[in-house]
């Protein structure tokens, strides 16, 4: 299938960087990838290998502080899709996601022809209603719905996570290579480990000989600092999300809750200290495709329950891990030399 092909993914950064693999799939037997991205993952895929150009759009069943679906709201789409005139679209989602809102709208624009993983019956809304089997990564649900379009990555492609490059030279901001990142943000309260925590983890890791550099979004920057505290180098707020890849890249790992800088992370090819939530399955969410190690209690009274707010007094699940725990998870990470550098796709 050759021509132009949009590919959806409307939700968060580190859920845009999960489809890697799978547009740069479409992107080796297409002309051109349109990608279509909610305003909370577009800089995620403008750091895709293999994306030519990004439509944003928020969707109003799917991001967790929806907008009002209006008119003019569903005209605005209508109209981004039509001038890029694609000849076919993937809508990518989670298991709890429908294709089929979107699905609709396109179908609007005149897209003849779309694919999507669905387990409602679509009617007339795709052309390819695939069914995925098991619980795969979510890199891999993704392409395997490409695969199903008639994509596939070269023989010479990694199937891993990445970004563009180059990246950004970050020296200035964080000295030379080889220090352990410490990112203790997450979207939502029930994926995050306490500051409290954190500052304890950036002690213990500078005890242990590491440099520690801590990271957040500019809404971050209290956190950070208090995280960080007088141990490790604040750069809460001092990066756009290429930046922070650049900071990454150059880390010899990576301690991160389940959110987009875990995920941006494995992008990079950096080891990962994932304190995960089992809120969501470690074995979808958890990052794809480098040396990880997964601390928290994977089978708390939370696990499965996608809860946004910890439901447990005290949240065991993370606040459990200890200082020590993730020390060791950085040195069995870093001792071996688990570096793997990413490249991938058409730029």
């Amino acid at each position: 299938m050759r021509g132009r092909v949009l590919v959806a993914r409307m939700d968060n950064v580190g859920d845009v960087l999960l489809s890697g693999p799978c547009v740069r799939a479409v992107a080796a037997g297409s002309d051109a990838v349109t990608m279509l991205a909610g305003p909370r993952g577009r800089a995620g895929a403008e750091l895709l290998p293999g994306v030519d150009d990004v439509i944003e759009w928020c969707a109003p069943w799917i991001d967790p502080e929806p907008p009002e679906l209006t008119d003019d709201a569903v005209d605005s789409l209508v109209k981004q899709v039509r001038d890029v005139r694609p000849d076919a679209a993937l809508i990518l989602t989670s298991f709890h996601q429908s294709p089929l809102p979107l699905a609709l709208v396109l179908r609007m624009a005149g897209v003849p022809w779309i694919g999507a993983i669905s387990e409602d019956y679509p009617g007339s809304l795709l052309d390819l209603r695939h069914r995925v089997n098991g619980d795969p990564p979510e890199a891999e649900r993704a392409l395997s719905l490409a695969e199903a379009a008639g994509f596939r990555l070269p023989d010479h492609d990694h199937r891993a996570l990445a970004v563009r490059r180059p990246l950004p030279d970050t020296t200035e901001l964080t000295g030379e290579d080889g220090y352990v990142v410490l990112h203790p943000g997450a979207s939502v309260p029930a994926r995050q480990l306490s500051a409290h925590r954190c500052r304890q983890a950036v002690r213990a890791l500078a005890d242990a000989g590491h440099r520690v550099v801590v990271t957040g979004h500019p809404g971050e920057r209290e956190l950070t600092a208090e995280v960080a505290a007088d141990v490790a180098l604040d750069l809460g707020g001092a990066t756009d999300l290429t930046g922070l890849a650049g900071v990454l890249d150059r880390a010899c790992a990576v301690v991160v809750p389940n959110s987009g800088p875990a995920h941006l992370a494995a992008a990079v090819g950096t080891p990962v200290v994932s304190l995960f939530a089992p809120v969501v399955p470690a074995a979808r969410w958890a990052p794809y495709g480098v040396p990880t190690v997964v601390l928290g209690d994977q089978t708390a009274p939370c696990r499965d329950s996608r809860a946004r707010e910890c439901p447990v007094p005290g949240h065991p699940c993370l606040e459990s891990i200890t200082p020590g725990q993730i020390v060791a998870a950085v040195a069995e990470l870093t001792e071996g030399g688990q570096r793997t550098r990413r490249t991938g796709g058409r730029s």
